[in-house]
């Protein structure tokens, strides 16, 4: 087996590219003309793009089948005139029906893909109940391919999907296998949601945006949950804004940490990806699960 490529396989300005591209400032046509003069004679451009593109098989972690775990594919009532939002449960299974602390799990800016629910499966074996939910739903649901989840994502109405996830946090808490603690944790696109829920849901115990979209200044005095933010360090487009916001978090008394990763690329936790960083992935992790169970009240041992 080939050895698995890395951010530093790649040149700068192409990761630059290609993340234009993941958040839509820049269409497939354009990221590969653009790309092509990173070409060689062995790697085309639409190489380059399956090189950067998610290896889902490769960042697995946790089997979906594992005996450990017990998964169900709920759904939850929309308060945003969509129906119901399908969503991905998963408890450890030696839990039985005890109430365990909850964590709601936001997807990055493709819905629900095989790596969320790998990360929901890890924070099950972690101890906590989690549950991703599919933004997607209302317009046929994670698709099983990245660039129609990309197609179909630029479709939706946010404003509902920020409905849905309030929603979504809501029903995962009043659950009676749930403790009635509530963290969330969220991935890029996840991570600005994450975000948002801090400032908008009172019931939330714990916000860990990964390098996620911070909200405007004036809205900081609101975030009223802890807050473990995780920061790249390559990552401009949502760096800039990050010390404006945190300034206002000082200035309100908020609760809240941030943790820059040296050398990390945006989307260093995403193990699918040439850009993930193992070592700031592996640190990161422990920093959420040992914040989580702090924050959430999970009995030590």
């Amino acid at each position: 087996m080939p050895p698995r490529l890395t951010a530093q396989d790649f040149d700068q300005e192409l990761l630059i590219l290609f993340d234009a591209y993941v958040h839509g400032s820049l269409d497939r046509r354009g990221f590969l003309v653009k790309a092509q003069k990173f070409a060689t004679a062995g790697v085309t451009a639409v190489g380059l793009l399956a090189a950067l593109s998610p290896n889902f098989a490769a960042g697995q972690q946790v089997p979906q089948d594992d005996a450990r775990l017990r998964t169900e594919r709920p759904s939850v009532p929309s308060p945003a005139g969509n129906g119901s939002i399908k969503g991905y449960l998963a408890r450890p299974a030696g839990a039985g029906t005890a109430r365990l602390p909850a964590v709601l799990v936001i997807h990055e800016n493709r819905g629900l893909n095989p790596h969320i629910e790998d990360i929901t499966r890890r924070l099950a074996l972690d101890g906590f109940m989690a549950f991703a939910p599919d933004a997607l739903t209302p317009v046929g649901g994670y698709p099983g391919d990245e660039e129609k989840a990309r197609t179909l994502f630029a479709t939706l109405d946010q404003a509902k999907a920020m409905e849905d996830f309030l929603a979504a946090s809501l029903w995962l808490n009043a659950r009676p296998d749930a403790t009635g603690k509530l963290g969330a944790v969220g991935f890029c696109y996840g991570g600005g949601i994450v975000h948002q829920l801090a400032i908008r849901l009172p019931e939330l115990h714990a916000a860990v945006p990964f390098y996620g979209n911070s909200p405007a200044p004036a809205e900081a005095a609101r975030a009223k949950a802890p807050l473990l933010a995780h920061l790249a360090a390559v990552d401009e487009r949502i760096n800039a804004a990050w010390p404006a916001y945190e300034a206002a978090l000082k200035a309100a008394g908020a609760k809240y940490k941030m943790h820059q990763y040296a050398g990390t690329q945006h989307g260093f936790n995403n193990d699918t990806t040439p850009r993930f960083d193992a070592q700031a992935a592996q640190l990161a992790w422990e920093r959420t699960v040992g914040f989580f169970k702090v924050q959430l009240q999970m009995a030590a041992g």
